[in-house]
């Protein structure tokens, strides 16, 4: 079973400041590709900016993005895991909490963050090879009993 690390490792995690502007943060996630990143400052982790907090806390809000900073619309109730956890029980996490983005951290430090989407495909490549096997067992003939 697959760790978080081995994930998280294979990734860049990028993190913006919390006085960064909603604007200048949601242009680096679509240049990206990314759903959430990390805020930290000289302190540490202080919370995630994510495409919910965007949609919620300035769209519906009408708050103006160039205006707005990360630290006035960042979610700041983190969900997180430890590196050295299992990638299935950071997907279970994940669905209590109703989540999209897991923050990961090695004894208290920011190590990464994971999606949904990494996990499901990590989920997907583990019962690929468990179905792989079970159909090998399943079709396995002795060489004794084989018709030569």
């Amino acid at each position: 079973m697959r760790s978080v690390r081995a994930i998280v490792e294979a990734q860049e995690t990028v993190t913006v400041g919390p006085r960064w502007t909603v604007l200048d943060a949601a242009r680096v996630m679509a240049r990206l590709q990314i759903g959430a990143v990390p805020v930290v400052d000289e302190g540490g982790l202080t919370g995630i900016f994510t495409e919910r907090d965007v949609l919620a806390r300035v769209i519906a809000a009408s708050l103006d993005p160039a205006a707005t900073s990360v630290a006035d619309v960042m979610s700041t109730d983190l969900v997180t895991a430890e590196i050295t956890e299992a990638y299935d029980l950071c997907l279970q996490r994940m669905q209590q909490a109703h989540v999209r983005h897991l923050i990961v951290v090695d004894r208290g430090r920011l190590a990464g963050v994971l999606s949904l989407r990494d996990l499901l495909a990590v989920d997907l490549d583990e019962k690929d090879e468990a179905i792989a096997l079970l159909n090998s067992y399943v079709h396995y003939v002795p060489a004794d009993l084989r018709k030569s």
